[in-house]
């Protein structure tokens, strides 16, 4: 197909070649790096999760590569600490036996959702220890560690200290009885394992658990503390920080820590699982020996391990203050460790390391008037979003238009349906489907001559002037809002951009009778919804990867930038591809059926608390009619056995809350075709 494009260095997206190497920064030029707070490597991610880091950056990553931005993305599992070691305890695996579970279920995971790192690692690599490592034993060169003897947990019958996740007891404040070591559940407060009464050793709770004193390293914040609030009060103004817990809108540190002063904090606990303590070169080298770095000291520096997972010269990204811009992203719960902690360590380090510039966080999102939890099973988790059969860049477009930037927000299937059926469907669907098809239709999808020079269209034009001018004035807004991270914002603005597209079309008359009596505003008008689209293609990019590829496809045409302005880009004579729907109705029967399916009940949460070997061999031994099957199943099989199952499930509460009789029939009809599908694997597996 003929492809005529305006080539300048503003139109064109400049696309990395894999095949050149890394991404590295240039100097003189915008380099941005990019961070998502690390999931923690035992559980599984929802979509909260997904909304509050990941996704943000990413949408935030793409825009800066549309900008033909040097831009870096960073991310993966924070896979030490108590936590991993106390879930594969419970899991009868070994702490990197979960992990390597637990990180292919979020690659996964984040791949479905076309989350672009440019490298989701993990911290637990040689590199990661090497830079930890490093850092602590700067930190102690420079006289920031300190070394504090306290009370431990002590177990008698494991014979070694018991970190805090280890120990359960009676809480100290509200009697409890299963409360743990760091937290109880039943108040809420946060605990010292050592004030547990009658505490118990989770391992086995019949050995005995005593109080022993143990030495342990601390990072001495109270000595970092006057570099780090001068810090943070040029960081704040110069990467113009949102209001959150450290710092609010008049620049005045309100984190309570900081305001009563900073105290020492341990950066070494007694665990297997870890980053070792290296040597100091200190008489009390002697009492770490066995003792490896605390998660929260080693967690954070996975940024720059990863990025030394990526390339070598990764320096050049992380030791270069003056040339790259970092950009992190996190839930509010996170804000003490980037703003206060992570700066605090590199600033005690002594090296010229590269800090963060802008700090985007977002508030919780919660589901259907409660919060998400996997041992109720409610809400969406993981893999979960792809059996809905909603596309990933419907749940992309849903999740960042509710993103919950300033205040909590709540996930609705209703306003997922509506989201995709009015504005994806009959906004931005409708206005690239119809110009497109009129295009292919009347012109057998060749371009006609508009009369338009290539470049920018004027604001003066005796036509279309006040639509050209307000493109123009969405457009800045639009950058206006990316630049400034406001994610929400600059999504909102894209669909006000489609929405004047209609508009425009609409008042223009666009259809046969325009071509037959003015044959060259018809080429005209097209011309200029053509390449609003094309416009359109980069806008999107960010926040909908794949519905940018798709129009893209349609279009046949080359990724662009964001422009400034409107142009006549796409010239007369180029042919287009063939015009598609971008989006399909969401049936809104489909609400109630996937609310009772991701609701959570009570014969979930049972099945999920069964011992792991009755549910295995369950599973193992038991088709979907009950039937007890013999002989190996692919985990083809066994996956679509356990969907159709679940399926079934619905369908009976379905029944059993006597809903109406078409949102019955609607889950009949997808555990029908679940069922006929099975049928058809089985058939392919024994032939």
């Amino acid at each position: 197909m003929t492809q005529k494009i305006r080539v300048t260095d503003d139109v064109l997206r400049s696309i990395p070649d894999p095949g050149q190497g890394a991404v590295l920064p240039k100097d003189g030029e915008t380099n941005i790096l990019i961070t998502s707070a690390l999931p923690y490597c035992n559980n599984v991610p929802h979509l909260g999760n997904i909304i509050g880091s990941t996704l943000s950056a990413d949408v935030f990553s793409r825009y800066n590569r549309t900008r033909n931005r040097r831009t870096l993305y960073i991310c993966g599992t924070d896979e030490y600490g108590t936590a991993t070691e106390t879930a594969a305890l419970k899991e009868g695996i070994t702490p990197r036996e979960l992990c390597d579970k637990y990180y292919a279920l979020h690659k996964e995971t984040y791949e479905w959702f076309d989350i672009g790192f440019d490298l989701f690692g993990r911290t637990s690599t040689a590199k990661h220890t090497e830079i930890c490592q490093s850092i602590y034993l700067n930190l102690g060169q420079h006289g920031y560690l300190e070394r504090h003897i306290k009370d431990q947990t002590y177990c008698e019958g494991c014979k070694k200290f018991l970190a805090d996740r280890y120990v359960e007891g009676i809480c100290p404040h509200c009697n409890f009885i299963d409360a743990r070591g760091d937290q109880c559940d039943g108040c809420s407060r946060t605990l010292d394992a050592i004030d547990l009464i009658e505490p118990r050793c989770l391992i086995d709770k019949t050995h005995n658990v005593v109080a022993r004193s143990s030495s342990h390293m601390y990072f001495k914040l109270d000595a970092a503390q006057p570099a780090l609030e001068d810090w943070i009060k040029k960081s704040w103004k110069k990467g113009k920080w949102s209001p959150n817990a450290t710092i609010n809108a008049d620049g005045e540190i309100v984190d309570a820590r900081m305001k009563s002063g900073l105290k020492p904090t341990p950066v070494t606990r007694d665990l297997a699982w870890g980053v070792p303590i290296p040597p100091l070169g200190r008489e009390d080298d002697k009492e770490m020996g066995g003792k490896v770095l605390y998660v929260w000291f080693d967690a954070v520096i996975g940024y720059v391990s990863i990025t030394g997972e990526y390339t070598p010269e990764w320096k050049q990204w992380w030791l270069n203050p003056d040339n790259v811009r970092l950009y992190q992203f996190m839930g509010k719960d996170n804000v003490y460790f980037h703003t206060i902690y992570f700066p605090a360590m590199l600033l005690a380090d002594g090296n010229n390391w590269t800090t963060l510039h802008h700090l985007s966080t977002t508030e919780y999102l919660n589901y259907e008037g409660g919060k998400f939890s996997k041992s109720k099973n409610r809400g969406v988790f993981g893999p979960a979003a792809r059996e809905t059969g909603i596309p990933a860049s419907v749940w992309r477009y849903y999740l960042l238009s509710t993103r919950p930037e300033t205040a909590d927000a709540m996930f609705s299937w209703a306003d997922c349906i509506a989201a995709n059926n009015n504005i994806l469907l009959k906004n931005f669907g409708n206005f690239v489907n119809r110009a497109l098809k009129f295009l292919s239709a009347q012109y057998d999808c060749v371009l006609p001559e508009s009369g338009d020079a290539p470049g920018p269209l004027s604001p003066n034009d005796p036509l279309d002037a006040e639509f050209i001018t307000d493109v123009n004035t969405l457009l800045k807004d639009y950058i206006d809002a990316m630049e400034s991270v406001k994610i929400r914002l600059g999504l909102q603005t894209v669909m006000l951009i489609s929405s004047r597209g209609n508009g425009y079309l609409q008042a223009s008359g666009l259809n046969k009778a325009l071509m037959t009596e003015n044959p060259q505003r018809c080429a005209q008008v097209v011309s200029r919804a053509i390449n609003l689209i094309y416009v359109l293609s980069a806008l999107i990019y960010p926040f909908m990867p794949a519905t940018s590829d798709a129009l893209l496809l349609q279009l046949n045409a080359p990724a662009r930038v964001v422009p400034e302005v409107l142009s006549t880009d796409i010239l007369s004579g180029h042919q287009i591809g063939q015009p598609d729907h971008l989006f399909k109705n969401i049936d809104e029967k489909m609400e109630q059926v996937w609310k009772v399916r991701f609701g959570g009940d009570e014969s979930a949460k049972k099945e999920e608390e069964a011992p792991t070997s009755k549910r295995k061999a369950k599973k193992a031994n038991a088709a979907p009619n009950g039937v007890v099957v013999s002989g190996p199943k692919s985990p083809e099989v066994i996956a679509l056995e356990a969907k159709i199952l679940e399926h079934g499930q619905v369908v009976r509460r379905l029944k059993e809350n006597k809903e109406p009789k078409d949102v019955v029939d609607a889950a009949v009809t997808e555990l029908k075709r679940l069922k006929g599908e099975l049928v058809l694997l089985e058939k392919s597996a024994a032939q």
